[in-house]
Order: C-alpha cells, then structure tokens, then sequence
C-alpha cells in the first residue's frame, strides 16, 4: 500500500472515529491532519503551525466576525424582533399567518445577519412561545422555522459564501450576487410547502390590523430595513469591499441599538462581544484546523485521484454536478457547513471548472447544499438549535422539517438541471 492511500485511509477512518467521540470538529482536524503528516514522512511541528496560523491569516476573513457581531447585535438591540413584527402586521391574520410571518421575517433577516443560527435562535425564540399559544403543532412549526434559518448562508451577506471565496479563490461579491435569487427562490418554496401543510390543520383565521398599524409597524422596521440596502448597494457600488460591508454592518446595528431603537445598554455590550467571540473563536479554529488538513490532502495528491473517479463525467457536465450534490448530500449529514467547505470545496472545485462549470454557479451550489445539510439528521446544528429553543425532542423536529426538507432538494435538482437561474441574474447584475 502506497503512502497516499494509507494517508487516505487516515484521514477518512480518523475523522470518522473523532466524529463518533464527539470530538470538537477543528481539532479533528488537526489530529488527522498530524496523522497524514506522520504517513507522508512530512512530519514537523514548526510546519504544522505554520498551516494553522495560515488558515486564519486572511484580510477577507475577517468579515465572519463582524457578521457574527452584526447578527447578536440584531438580536440584542431589537432589529430581529421589529422585522417579526412588521411580518406579522401585515400577514399574521391569515390562515396560518404566523408561518408566513416566519418565512418572510428568515428571508429579511437573512438580508442583514448571514448567520443561520443566529437567525434560527432569532425566530425560534420570538415565534414559538406565539405558535404554542395559538395551537399550531408544534413539531410542523419548527420545522418551518429551521428551514426558514437556512436560507441565511443563501442571500448575502452570507458568511458561508466568505469562507468559501476565501478557501478557493473565488470572487466573493460575485457570490454574494448569485445568492440573491435562489435565496428568494428558497423563500417561495417554503410558502408553497407550507400552503400544502396546513390543509391538514385546523387553525382559525385572525384580525387583520388597520393599514394605520400595518404601516407603523413598517416605519418601526425602517432602520432595519435599511441595514440590507446599506450592505448590498454599497458593495455593488463599489463604496466598499464585503469585509468593509461587515465591519459596516456591526457598527450599523450598534448605533442603531443604542441611539434609535434604545433597547441595548452600553453594560449589555460587554454579553454581546463575548458570544460573538466565541463563535468567531470555534469557527476560525475550524478554518486553521481546515488548512493542516488541506494541506496534507495537496501532499496525498488525493485531488487527482478523486478527478480520475470523477474523470469519465467530466464531458457531462449537468451529470458530474448531479453526482457531486450527491455525494455533498451524504457528506451534509455529517459535518456542519464549515467544514464541508474547508475540506471538500478546494478538492472538488477543480474538477468542476475543468468540465466547464462556472465556478460561482458551483459555488452557490455547495453553499445551498451545504446549508440543506444543517436540516439533514443526524449532526443537523439549526435542528438542535430550534429544538433547544422550543423544548422539543429532535425525533419531533425531524418529522416537522421533512416537508420542506424536501422541497429544498427540489430546489436544488431545479438549480442542477437549469444553472441558468443562477447564472443569468449574475450576469445581469455585473
């Protein structure tokens, strides 16, 4: 057995034995990383810390903390809970209404945060306690919140597309460009599954509010609303790159937390920088962790061999993508977005651009797989997060979320067969 193939196996079995410990996924890494080193005889601590500092040295990924900062601003200083509310004025008494409310509230909110789970705890805390008093079953409603979460790494400013454009080179405004529509096309899926669940309910219609109130709910919305017209005009215009865009969008959420809607004290600060510096903290030891083991998988030359598996599809193209979303789907079901990006993207996007597949359609591509995935069983993290929220037990959130589970792979096979949808607004739009 050659040295690459045991590396191979290394790197496959280890991750899966660390995984079924429960072991933390960046050292995961780092661990099988070290292993391959070990294999390859290109062992060397100063080597191996040299790839960990190298993974997190990047300008452009300095965006993913100030778009976490941004996304507990939001929830803290009341920006999440004046998008819900104008949600719910002007849908909320329909039949069914407080679903709408959370479908159209995820893909606003999706607009300002980039976060999938800061926008799932956002939803999750404010609509559930709303859906259990009005006798909604409680399993279908967090389902629909967790699948409306993940529509966040979709429409920019998604911190999924920073990583990704990081780890492989691509532009990351033209990502964030080709998120828009699938993100909306997201949204419309999930009013189509919805309308189709709630014929087997039995929920009463509600009071509509008097445009008067509809329209002071809207007012109250305004800096909120204003937060993704600021983000997106400006790195369309050229004002500002997407790292600027997020440093924008935090300080954006302060002032407005502190000095418009007055809900943030400056004590409460101190809370907000500490939960966002530890998600900052697990996601870049994710990133650092990522480049030992990318580096090693350059040395194993495993790319060539997953190009000469994948080799006789490279001339079909539309089947090569077919089998790659497949293949992302299995992997979804394990790791978390993240990861999937780090280890899987820098291997698999060669042999996209090499059968001629734009590789900011195939990223987009990735990113949506990718995202599905955080509603996938058995790791699911949006799963876990809803059903910590509303106390739920997961096998119940599961069966909620399976309706629109399958309408996002729907989506996706639509997106597979047709890359125009995501190809033509880019081209528009540049």
């Amino acid at each position: 057995m050659t040295n690459e193939a045991l590396a191979f196996i290394v790197f496959s079995v280890g991750m899966l034995a660390l995984m079924g410990i429960g072991m933390n996924m960046g050292l995961a890494l780092v661990l099988t990383g070290a292993g391959m080193a070990w294999v390859l005889d290109f062992w060397d601590t100063q080597l191996l810390a040299q790839n960990l500092v190298a993974g997190v040295d990047s300008f452009p990924l300095l965006a993913v903390p100030f778009f976490i900062l941004a996304g507990e601003l939001m929830n803290s200083g009341g920006i999440s809970g004046r998008i819900i509310a104008m949600a719910q004025a002007w849908v909320g008494h329909i039949r069914g209404g407080l679903g709408f409310v959370a479908i159209g509230a995820a893909v606003l909110m999706a607009s300002m945060s980039g976060s999938a789970l800061a926008d799932t705890a956002a939803l999750a805390t404010i609509l559930l306690p709303m859906m259990r008093r009005q006798g909604y079953p409680m399993h279908t409603s967090a389902g629909l919140i967790a699948s409306g979460g993940i529509i966040a790494p979709i429409i920019p400013p998604s911190m999924p597309f920073v990583i990704y454009g990081v780890t492989t080179n691509t532009s990351i405004s033209l990502l964030f460009l080709s998120g828009i529509v699938p993100g909306l096309i997201m949204g419309v899926g999930l009013i189509v599954a919805w309308k189709l669940v709630l014929r087997k309910m039995d929920l009463p219609e509600g009071r509509a509010l008097p445009l008067k109130e509809r329209l002071r709910a809207t007012a109250k919305a305004f800096w909120a609303l204003l937060m993704p017209l600021i983000i997106i005009g400006g790195m369309k215009s050229g004002v500002f790159t997407p790292t600027e865009a997020a440093v924008v969008a935090a300080f954006y959420a302060l002032a407005v937390a502190l000095f418009v809607h007055r809900e943030m004290k400056l004590a409460e600060i101190h809370g907000v920088l500490v939960r966002a510096g530890k998600t900052t903290a697990i996601v870049m030891f994710l990133c650092a962790g990522a480049q030992v083991a990318s580096y090693m998988i350059t040395l194993a030359d495993l790319p060539s061999t997953l190009t000469g598996w994948l080799g006789p599809l490279v001339d079909s193209p539309k089947l090569l993508m077919a089998v790659m979303m497949l293949v992302l789907v299995i992997v979804g079901t394990a790791l978390d977005l993240t990861p999937t990006i780090l280890i899987f993207a820098p291997v698999m996007l060669p042999i996209a651009v090499k059968a001629g597949i734009d590789p900011v359609y195939f990223g987009l591509m990735f990113v949506l797989n990718g995202a599905i995935g955080l509603i996938t069983p058995p790791v699911g993290t949006v799963l876990n997060v809803v059903a910590g929220v509303g106390r739920l037990p997961m096998h119940r959130v599961i069966q909620g979320v399976n309706p629109f589970l399958i309408t996002y792979v729907l989506i996706l096979a639509l997106f597979v067969v047709f890359p125009q949808i995501v190809t033509a607004p880019v081209a528009w739009m540049r």
